[in-house]
């Protein structure tokens, strides 16, 4: 038993020592990389013609793939000046490089809008996105359909600062609007009970387009109110925001009595089921289409209530439609068969 016992430490303790020497080698060469495109940025490059720059960079290679090898050929070199340039705060960079790898930025150093970019960067180091997962999320337009990239830059600035300094997710980052549940193959002879059977049976796949943190506690959550029963669709708990997440499946334009229906929802819920530790509820309302105009006059926002909204058309970048989760495909089917067996 002692010898059992101590092989264990012992593989612990290789495991912890490779996990840290691979955690400083990549810290190491990700910095180095930074370094060179700084130092060819600015001491290099500095007031000088595109062609003589082309040139330059050229001849480095060739010195360096020469003595150091193949990774500091001239598109590899190229990258660095890009890397520096697009990441030129050495603070920022620093904070990442303890989750981030030198693939990890070639996937981010592309994306033209600074703050679309730092939010993948920050989210990515939050989360421990691989590579993989980080190139899905990029070709999903996460950043477009998060309610933060509808608010000023000013104010996204801010709340990007919030998630790097303190690792604070802010609602308007958790939150997707819209979500595409065109995935699911209902077109447009859903009905809300396809709907939430679907999503329910595949809660897996629906729990990753929210994000991550989300976790799912009730269907059809009754809540009693003077002796009369009610049924929120969906109850979820965000361990991140440390709120419950209410959400309410609609079919058809927004309604002034839906924002009611969510208030008195979430009143139950800060009264009965939020814990002393808690944030208050938030509501989230899925509906069919959406009417800004109506939600800013109905000031949802400031009532912590989100509204979203189906979108069953096809989205502009197919790439979602061949990353789609087998799970997806199982329920498109299943709701395909029960309206052939229906019909029959």
């Amino acid at each position: 038993m002692h010898g059992l016992s101590a092989i264990c430490d012992i593989r612990s303790i290789i495991e912890s020592a490779r996990s840290f020497v691979a955690q400083t080698v990549n810290s190491s060469l990700v910095m180095l990389y930074w370094q060179i495109g700084k130092r060819i940025k600015q001491d290099v490059l500095r007031n000088k013609r595109a062609g003589y720059g082309e040139r330059i960079v050229a001849t480095l290679s060739r010195q360096l793939t020469g003595d150091y090898g193949h990774s500091f050929s001239e598109k590899n070199l190229r990258r660095m000046i890009q890397f520096f340039e697009v990441f030129s705060d050495e603070k920022i960079v620093v904070s990442l490089i303890r989750q981030l790898t030198w693939t990890h930025f070639i996937a981010l150093i592309p994306l033209e809008d600074p703050l679309q970019r730092d939010f993948y960067a920050e989210m990515c180091r939050l989360e421990r996105w691989n590579v993989r997962t980080l190139r899905k999320k990029i070709d999903g337009m996460l950043y477009e359909r998060t309610a933060l990239s509808k608010k000023p830059k000013q104010l996204v600035h801010q709340e990007l600062s919030l998630l790097r300094n303190e690792d604070k997710l802010t609602p308007d980052i958790v939150f997707r609007d819209p979500y595409f549940l065109d995935f699911l193959g209902l077109k447009d002879t859903y009905s809300e009970k396809d709907i939430e059977a679907a999503i329910l049976r595949e809660m897996e796949a629906f729990i990753l387009e929210l994000g991550v943190g989300f976790t799912f506690l009730a269907r059809q959550k009754r809540i009693t109110i003077d002796h009369k029963d009610y049924y929120l669709d969906l109850l979820f708990y965000h361990r991140k925001l440390h709120r419950l997440i209410a959400i309410e499946l609609k079919l058809g334009q927004f309604q002034a009595q839906d924002k009611g229906q969510m208030e008195l929802y979430l009143k139950w819920l800060a009264k009965h089921e939020q814990d002393a530790d808690e944030q208050s509820p938030i509501g989230l309302i899925l509906c069919a289409g959406k009417s800004t105009e109506h939600i800013e006059l109905l000031e949802l926002e400031k009532s912590g209530i989100r509204v979203a909204e189906y979108l069953t058309k096809l989205l502009p970048r197919k790439v979602l439609e061949q990353k789609l989760h087998k799970a997806i495909q199982i329920a498109r089917k299943q709701l395909e068969d029960s309206r052939i067996e229906d019909k029959s």
